[in-house]
């Protein structure tokens, strides 16, 4: 690549000719201002072009045209090198940042908030819509794939229902460290690019009790194919001209293998939504993840976890634990309920999709026994491989995975630790280490668990695993890494504070979640007695 090198001189020519740089040339690393961006969703669907930024109902729009509000001291906080790297992107500074700061549209870029609706924790909340988010526009890849830019936290639109459409740190630095987190372990997820401090400070009453107070202000740079989620066809209720060409974008742009769009399709389509939605929450299970807040409005269209507010990690295997202050006590979204209400959200999205198939609309009832057999048959096959075993199926796996389910909740036991130990109980023989414990086991418990262990050993003895040794293949799907509540509380105490060192070697260490990573062993270890019930470690509120 010669981008702003030497002349090349052709003898038939009397002037040289010079290479210039190309937009989406990957030979060498862009300046954000210099791409070249795109907007599938703003040129092919209608869209209120008014302008106005005050809180209304939009009718008969998928979007609002909208322009980021600019902030007063821009910083970049955090960087994602390796997703950078996937579009020739070098590290922001100087014009790009001020792009993902919100204070510079860039060239070519239409930016929008999204319409849309949905049921939070169960009840219909009517329009809803990208209240701080606001899309730029899209980017090609190396490859050649479209992805949408969105920047949440960067002010007003007609969706902030009263809101100023800001964001604070400590939720948008959980959001950074999380989709970036998620992607390392394999679970489908939108993904960060930047962390940008606004140098503003933004009111917040985190607990809800009565008690705002000035916070720290910042922008997170989330990427994925498409932001469109459930919520955007169920606010399409009364629009059926509307849900149709959202559909047709979305199978053309984003299902393109389905085909041309027709009856069959948009049921194929509800089919392969449910099938993608069951798929993430077996992985979410996996990895002992949270999301805190499954409205119908944070489901994505595309089976990617999206809207990273107050999730949650597992620390001790409890299947009743919500992380979100606002779920309680009913704890609709609790870790072990999240199979149950996602297959709800898609009902939910049947129903919504009813106009598109007319007469057949009872074969929407396809997509969610479709989500209940990829469920049943995907979670299974989890739990057998997080236990290095083939399969469970039979009477005596389901009664061994009976017996731990029991095990796991009857005392305090870490769930990232236990599946880690057990593999390492099997490379060794070593007894569990109490680590795994909140608290000391009676022996009463020891002696369960160890009868289990004797079991577990006499199956995994007659089961081959092919390939690499048991051990091995257990550790391939059980982190040893997750950004726990109380390292992520800690990497954002600091970085209020103006130090980033906490961050980045947290993102480092999450960067490889399931290889031993010597000398970090504080970044396994369970959460410390002092998190137990300190906000942020223990639970959060949607206040972001």
């Amino acid at each position: 690549m010669f981008a702003g090198g030497p002349d090349i001189v052709n003898s038939r020519l009397k002037t040289p000719l010079r290479i210039r740089p190309v937009k989406h040339s990957f030979g060498y690393m862009n300046d954000l201002a210099q791409t070249q961006f795109f907007n599938r969703f703003t040129d092919s669907l209608p869209g209120d072009a008014s302008g106005g930024m005050l809180p209304r109902q939009v009718r008969n729009a998928l979007y609002s045209h909208v322009r980021p509000t600019p902030v007063s001291a821009p910083r970049l906080l955090a960087w994602s090198e390796e997703f950078a790297a996937q579009f020739g992107l070098r590290k922001a500074d100087g014009t790009s940042l001020e792009i993902l700061a919100g204070n510079r549209v860039p060239d070519g870029a239409h930016p929008f908030a999204a319409r849309y609706g949905g049921h939070q924790f169960g009840n219909w909340a009517g329009q809803l819509g990208d209240g701080r988010a606001i899309g730029l526009g899209e980017l090609k890849d190396r490859s050649g794939q479209l992805w949408e830019f969105q920047l949440k936290g960067s002010g007003r639109t007609p969706y902030s229902r009263g809101a100023d459409g800001r964001a604070v740190l400590r939720s948008s630095l959980r959001e950074f460290v999380c989709s970036e987190a998620m992607q390392a372990l394999g679970v489908p997820t939108t993904r960060a690019m930047s962390l940008v401090t606004t140098g503003d400070q933004v009111v917040r009453d985190m607990l809800y009790d009565g008690h705002p107070a000035p916070e720290p202000g910042a922008i997170v740079c989330r990427v994925a194919p498409t932001f469109v989620r459930f919520g955007n066809f169920q606010i399409l209720e009364d629009e059926p001209e509307n849900l149709k060409l959202l559909a047709d974008h979305v199978i053309k742009n984003h299902f393109a293998s389905l085909g041309t769009p027709s009856t069959e399709v948009y049921l194929e389509w509800f089919r392969e939504i449910c099938r993608r939605t069951a798929h993430m929450i077996v992985e979410w299970m996996r990895v002992g993840f949270v999301h805190g807040v499954m409205n119908t409005d944070n489901m994505s269209i595309l089976g990617l976890t999206i809207d990273y507010g107050p999730y949650g990690w597992i620390d001790d295997y409890d299947l009743g634990w919500t992380p979100n202050t606002t779920d309680l006590p009913g704890r609709r979204y609790c870790f072990g309920r999240q199979a149950q209400m996602a297959l709800w959200n898609c009902a939910q999205l049947g129903n919504a999709l009813v106009p598109l198939v007319d007469e057949r609309a009872e074969e929407l009832q396809t997509g969610i026994d479709e989500f209940i057999r990829v469920h049943d048959e995907e979670y299974l096959g989890m739990r057998a491989q997080k236990l290095g075993l083939t399969t469970l199926r039979d009477e005596e796996g389901q009664r061994l995975l009976g017996r731990l389910e029991e095990l796991l909740q009857s005392e305090e036991t870490d769930m990232t630790l236990f599946y880690r130990g057990l593999a390492e109980n099997w490379r060794s023989g070593a007894a569990f280490p109490g680590a795994i414990f909140y608290g000391a086991p009676p022996a009463a418990h020891l002696a369960k668990l160890n009868e289990w262990l004797k079991d577990y050993r006499a199956r995994a003895a007659t089961d081959a695993v092919s390939g690499v040794d048991r051990a091995t293949a257990m550790d391939l799907v059980n982190p040893m890494y997750v950004p726990r509540n109380y390292l992520l509380q800690e990497a954002i105490d600091v970085a209020t504070a103006g130090d980033t060192s906490r961050l980045e070697e947290l993102m480092d260490v999450l960067k490889n979640p399931y290889r031993v990573q010597p000398g970090r062993e504080a970044f396994a270890a369970k959460r410390p007695d002092w998190a137990r019930d300190k906000v942020g470690c223990s639970t959060l509120s949607c206040s972001s």
